[in-house]
């Protein structure tokens, strides 16, 4: 008896998918444990199999398509089963016609996902083409990992796939001099006085992190205090660490080590507004946010407080990677209870950030500067970095923010008591 496939809730912010592939078409054989197509998310791109065996009867969702969780994505069945009562069900008694594995043919439904279109189950292409209309490039997550080991330009491999998609035999066959071949596209600019513009449709994961930026900072009451802290002892600190030659940590794993210390002592920032009540967390989970192309990812670093310097940097580094190849999964970036934002890398002295729920707080960090500072009596060089604590007043009151950044200057200006 043929069974609904639903759009499946990948992640704990997900509402919708975009089908980002099919690795089948209608009146394939599928098993169970086949990847049926590859779903993103509001994080990341992902894999999704199958769990029972049929033929591909219908598919609900077209490549490039946007649908809700748990909407029609496809139907599986016996060979040539009708499925026509079974999707008219669901499309609120719209005509549907019959749809037979056998001989596939044009369907259109209107199911519950709005942005679903009419598919078709068409002839093989004649010739490979490796990307889709929307720019995005057709290949495996195999191909395109097995091509990042090998340092080969994936857009220069030809397909071989369904649809011209790039799968492994063809990153492990590919030849530079092949590729040689293709011709040099030269770009085309707009004469002066012309106006143009491009635009893009917005991924699942901006969708997610408009919606839920713009629901703390126009829910949350938020307020900001900021601190200098000197880091001249987390400088030499530092480089003692890094010049023993054994782990190398960066200015951000000290951070992290030691905000996740100072929650410690200061539980009431360590916290979440839960309507009726506050939550008051004894454990530590840092989410530390990572820049991607298409936005931010906040993987979590769990019981910060209880790991070193060295697995702190590991682990991060490891999550930066992970998010930048859209590997990570929901255990990844589920259960921060503190947020910290680093732009200081790119130069930014100072900045506010938007609360990441359901923290009730988050830090931004800015750059270290070189300035004068006073010390006993005398101006005298010194490096100072600005710390801004974004807080929900409904949670946190003023005196605990600031409280809580005199601990955290302790331990950045005196590192050495993070060891105790």
């Amino acid at each position: 008896m043929a069974e609904i496939v639903r759009m499946p809730k990948l992640s704990d912010t997900m509402t919708e998918g975009t089908v980002a592939s099919w690795n089948k078409k209608v009146g394939d054989k599928v098993k169970s444990g086949e990847v049926l197509a590859e779903i993103e998310t509001d994080k990341a791109t992902m894999e999704f199999e199958s769990f029972q065996d049929g033929v591909l009867l219908y598919i609900g969702v077209e490549k490039g398509k946007t649908a809700k969780v748990d909407s029609i994505l496809a139907i599986l069945g016996k060979e040539g089963e009708d499925v026509t009562a079974m999707i008219a069900s669901e499309s609120a008694g719209a005509p549907i016609a019959a749809v037979s594995a056998a001989a596939p043919v044009a369907v259109s439904a209107s199911v519950s996902a709005p942005t679903s279109a009419p598919v078709v189950a068409s002839a093989p292409v004649a010739a490979p083409i490796t990307h889709e209309s929307n720019g995005r490039l057709k290949a495996s997550p195999l191909a395109k990992k097995l091509a990042s080991e090998k340092g080969i330009d994936i857009s220069h491999v030809a397909g071989s796939g369904d649809g011209g998609r790039i799968i492994r035999r063809d990153v492990e066959n590919f030849s530079p001099a092949s590729a040689s071949s293709k011709s040099t596209v030269v770009p085309v600019f707009a004469p002066s006085g012309t106006e143009s513009f491009t635009e893009e449709n917005i991924s699942q994961m901006r969708k997610t992190i408009a919606r839920r930026l713009a629901e703390s900072k126009f829910t949350a009451p938020h307020f900001y205090l900021t601190m200098e802290i000197n880091m001249d002892n987390a400088m030499a600190a530092r480089k003692s660490i890094n010049d023993s030659g054994d782990v190398k940590i960066s200015f951000n794993d000290m951070v992290v080590k030691a905000v996740a210390m100072s929650l410690l002592k200061h539980p009431k920032v360590n916290s979440s507004w839960r309507g009726e009540t506050i939550r008051y967390n004894q454990h530590v989970h840092i989410g530390v946010a990572v820049a991607v192309d298409e936005g931010l990812l906040v993987p979590v670093v769990r019981f910060a407080n209880e790991k070193g310097l060295a697995q702190i940097g590991a682990e991060v580094k490891s999550f930066a990677e992970k998010a930048k190849t859209k590997k990570l999964q929901p255990s990844d970036w589920e259960g921060n209870t503190f947020t910290i934002s680093n732009l200081g890398m790119f130069g930014i002295d100072e900045f506010t950030a938007i609360i990441n729920p359901p923290d009730s707080c988050i830090l931004a960090v800015g750059g270290i500067k070189a300035v004068p500072v006073v010390k006993n009596g005398a101006v005298v060089p010194g490096n100072v970095m600005k710390v801004t604590l974004s807080c929900d007043h409904r949670a946190v009151d003023g005196a605990t923010g600031a409280a809580f950044l005199q601990t955290l200057k302790s331990y950045l200006e005196n590192p050495v008591m993070m060891l105790v």
